[in-house]
C-alpha cells in the first residue's frame, strides 16, 4: 500500500505536507549496469531469477541448519554463495557492498554444526539484503518491469500504417466520447460511424498487446468477449434510439476496458517514464 501511495504522489507531482512543514520524497536509482540483466536488454530476466534463487537458497539453508542435515545444508550453502557473489559480477558498482565475510562465517558454522551461529550470521546477511531492497527494489521494478509504451507502434489493419501508442490512445478517447456525444444528441449515423472506428482501433490495439502478452488468453482479459459484448449492446442501443441502453453499455465498456487497463498499466508506465527522464 505504501508503495502505491508513493508512486501516486510522484506521478501527480505533489508534495506531502505534515505538521505545516513541506516534505519531499526522493528515490534512489539503481546503477545503469543493472538494466542489461532485464528484458528487453537481455533475453531473460536474469537479475529477477537470481533474486528468486537467493530467496529459495536462504530458506533451504535455514531449514537444513535447523534439521541438522549437514549434507543438504552444504549443497544449498554452496548455491547461495555462488548466486550471492554473482551480484558483484553483474553489477560491479555493488561489489564492495557485498557481505562475503558473512558467507565465510556461515560456512564455518555449518562445518562445526553450530546451528545457533549459522542462524545469527544468516540473519545479518538477510538484513543486508533487505537494506538493498529498501533502497532499490521499487525503482528497479518501475524501471525494468513496468511497461514502456514509448517505443510501441500500433499497426492499422485497414491502412497497414503504424502510429505511436500515445496517438492511438488519444484517438480511442476521442472516438469513445464522440459515440457518447452524437448518440445523446440524436446524431445516430455519426455515433454509429464513430463506434465502427472505435471497434477497428481496438482490434489494432489488441495486436500490439502481443509484444508483452504472448498468450491470447491474457489479451482476452481486457479486449475479449466481454468488451465486444458491451460494444454490441451500444450498437443495438444506437440503432433503436435507446439512449439509456447506449449510455449504460458505453459506461460498462469504459470501466471494463479503459479504466481496468489504465489501472494495470498507466500508473507504472508513467512512473517508469518519470524515473528514466524520458
Amino acid at each position: 500500500m505504501m508503495r502505491f501511495l508513493l508512486a501516486l504522489a510522484l506521478v501527480a507531482g505533489q508534495s506531502l505536507l505534515a505538521a505545516d512543514e513541506e516534505k519531499t520524497l526522493s528515490l534512489q536509482l539503481p546503477p545503469a549496469s543493472l538494466e542489461k540483466w532485464y528484458r528487453p536488454a537481455n533475453k531473460r530476466d536474469v537479475w529477477l531469477h537470481t533474486m528468486f534463487r537467493l530467496r529459495r537458497e536462504m530458506q533451504a539453508v535455514s531449514e537444513y541448519a535447523a534439521l541438522e542435515d549437514s549434507a543438504r545444508l552444504k549443497k544449498w550453502l554452496a548455491r547461495l554463495e555462488k548466486d550471492y557473489l554473482s551480484i558483484g559480477e553483474m553489477v560491479p558498482e555493488w561489489k564492495d557492498e557485498l557481505e562475503d565475510g558473512l558467507l565465510k562465517k556461515m560456512r564455518t558454522a555449518a562445518a562445526a554444526g553450530d546451528a545457533e551461529a549459522m542462524g545469527r550470521w544468516q540473519r545479518k546477511l538477510g538484513k543486508s539484503c533487505q537494506s538493498c531492497h529498501a533502497e532499490y527494489k521499487l525503482t528497479a521494478a518501475l524501471l525494468y518491469r513496468a511497461p514502456d509504451f514509448s517505443a510501441v507502434k500500433v499497426e492499422s489493419e485497414e491502412t497497414l500504417e503504424e502510429e505511436d501508442y500515445s496517438r492511438v490512445m488519444s484517438r480511442l478517447s476521442l472516438l469513445l466520447n464522440r459515440v457518447k456525444i452524437a448518440g445523446e444528441d440524436g446524431r445516430q449515423q455519426a455515433a454509429t460511424d464513430a463506434l465502427g472506428q472505435l471497434e477497428q482501433r481496438l482490434a489494432d490495439l489488441g495486436g500490439s498487446c502481443s509484444a508483452c502478452h504472448k498468450q491470447e488468453s491474457a489479451r482476452e482479459i481486457i479486449l475479449g468477449r466481454e468488451a465486444k459484448a458491451s460494444l454490441a449492446h451500444v450498437r443495438q442501443g444506437l440503432e433503436a434510439g435507446d439512449q439509456k441502453r447506449t449510455g449504460r453499455y458505453l459506461g460498462e465498456f469504459a470501466v471494463g476496458v479503459c479504466a481496468d487497463c489504465h489501472a494495470i498499466h498507466r500508473l507504472q508506465s508513467n512512473m517508469r517514464r518519470l524515473l528514466s527522464g524520458d
